[in-house]
């Protein structure tokens, strides 16, 4: 899978691991106190940000690969930095990032506009929902209370995850830092959109 990556890529790509392993544990601590004042579904809203790495390495990288890697290395540092949950995280990262990835799989790695990025937030959503379905014992709660939930977690996606990641791409795009990556040769209409 990484024969045609380059080296920058690949340590772009471990540079946003990094970062976003850091903020995806600073946001348990968040939704945690969060969820102290409004109850369970504070997690649900805030979903989207444990997503964006994947959506952000893929606009920028634009190579198969991408999401899963980059989301499944976020969760190993974060596993590293002391998150309650452990290994099992590890599983979490590869299945968020496996979301993100079957959205941009979809398009046959040729699409990255705003629609397509939301899609892949939502695929994210999707997957760990699913994954967290069985593991954290969903089927446990009132269905209607499931069905909230789940419509939040895709809502979170498709908002933090895809337009935020759009955004944070698109900023980073703009400084002029990622000349010689993949979105700074898209065709403007692609980029913008």
């Amino acid at each position: 899978m990484l024969k045609s990556w380059k080296l920058k890529e690949v340590v772009l790509m471990s540079l946003f691991a990094v970062v976003f392993g850091i903020v995806y544990l600073v946001f348990v601590h968040v939704s945690n106190i969060w969820a102290a004042v409004i109850g369970p579904l504070a997690y649900e809203w805030m979903f989207g940000i444990w997503f964006i790495v994947s959506i952000i390495c893929m606009n920028i990288i634009r190579k198969p690969g991408a999401a899963v890697l980059s989301e499944s290395m976020a969760a190993a540092i974060e596993v590293l930095l002391g998150n309650a949950v452990g290994p099992r995280l590890l599983l979490s990262g590869i299945v968020q990032g496996l979301g993100a990835e079957a959205a941009f799989a979809l398009t046959g790695y040729k699409h990255f506009n705003l629609a397509v990025l939301m899609l892949a937030g939502a695929g994210s959503a999707v997957f760990s929902f699913v994954y967290g379905y069985f593991i954290s014992g969903y089927a446990a709660l009132d269905p209607s209370f499931v069905a909230l939930m789940f419509t939040l977690r895709v809502i979170s996606g498709m908002a933090i995850a895809g337009i935020g990641g759009k955004f944070i791409s698109d900023g980073l795009l703009a400084t002029g830092s990622l000349r010689g990556y993949a979105i700074s040769r898209s065709t403007k209409g692609d980029a913008r959109a």
